[in-house]
């Protein structure tokens, strides 16, 4: 299957963006004063293991995306 070059981009694009989204938030899941992610002894609650799932989850996908992307983005560059 060939991609085209805006869909390579916006692959690629994406898998950045879901890095960047995802990091983001792990950082502010860790460091959550609210009491949702871990509980008064200190140790993590049901949300923070859900959503910790959500992030690796979302981190894999972003990662497959991304480099389908730029697997697209190489394949454009080497036939132009």
């Amino acid at each position: 299957m060939k991609l085209s070059r805006r869909v390579s981009w916006f692959l690629l694009a994406f898998g950045v963006w879901s890095w960047v989204i995802w990091v983001t938030f792990v950082k502010n899941l860790w460091q959550d004063g609210s009491g949702l992610a871990f509980d008064d002894a200190g140790d993590p609650t049901a949300y923070f293991w859900v959503h910790l799932t959500l992030a690796v989850v979302s981190f894999v996908l972003g990662t497959i995306v991304g480099v389908i992307g730029l697997r697209g983005v190489r394949a454009l560059r080497r036939t132009a």
